[in-house]
């Protein structure tokens, strides 16, 4: 899906505890963008928001990147119902002990359908479904990303290559697709509890994620 144009919107100073960054915003758009659930209106015009967290030298050498999807139930509440807020302070962890790379945060809640669509996804998983079962259930795709705009950050701030924090080959497969080598991929699996052994089975035995 092209974006008609990608700009960046802020540029300022982030302090974390995993160290210093650089915050950027950025904005995509995309005119008469596919709709992901068909039996709801699309838009004419759709605007997609990006953070990208930025330390050190990201240019003399393929830098570590991570393009994590917003997960306001993991990465704020910290749930056990997924893996993504472990993934999101392994991620930070690696850049800080590089001493340089890129962490992508995309405006994706939900595999991107959206925060409330995504709650009452949770509603049919508490009755039997899989994430993928639910999603579907809902009318929409199993899976609403695209990758596009990181990819077209990744090109903005002039980054051609990367070492690629993930476990899923889709988000390799579009970076490559849009003209971002992916010379290496860094997995970011991480411990499981009990309450995501099957959010995990899941996105192995049908999303072909690469975990254990």
């Amino acid at each position: 899906m092209p974006f008609t144009s990608v700009t960046k919107v802020a540029d300022a100073d982030f302090p974390t505890r995993w160290g210093h960054f650089r915050i950027l915003g950025f904005e995509g758009v995309i005119d008469r963008p596919e709709p992901c659930n068909d039996a709801l209106p699309a838009p004419a015009r759709r605007v997609e928001g990006a953070v990208a967290l930025v330390m050190g030298d990201i240019h003399s050498h393929p830098p570590i990147v991570r393009i994590h999807s917003q997960c306001l139930t993991g990465d704020v509440f910290h749930s056990l119902r997924c893996d993504c807020r472990q993934q999101l302070e392994l991620a930070l962890a690696m850049i800080a002990e590089a001493g340089s790379g890129i962490l992508l945060y995309e405006q994706q809640e939900g595999r991107g359908i959206g925060l409330m669509a995504k709650l009452r996804a949770y509603e049919l998983q508490d009755q039997g479904l899989d994430t993928i079962e639910a999603n579907l259930e809902l009318g929409y795709k199993a899976d609403c990303r695209e990758f596009e705009l990181p990819a077209e950050v990744l090109k903005l701030l002039g980054v051609h290559a990367v070492r690629l924090i993930t476990n899923n080959p889709a988000k390799v497969e579009a970076l490559e697709q849009a003209g971002v080598q992916v010379t290496e991929r860094i997995s970011a699996e991480v411990p499981s509890e009990p309450t995501n052994e099957r959010y995990l089975q899941t996105k192995r035995e049908k999303m072909g994620h690469l975990v254990s």
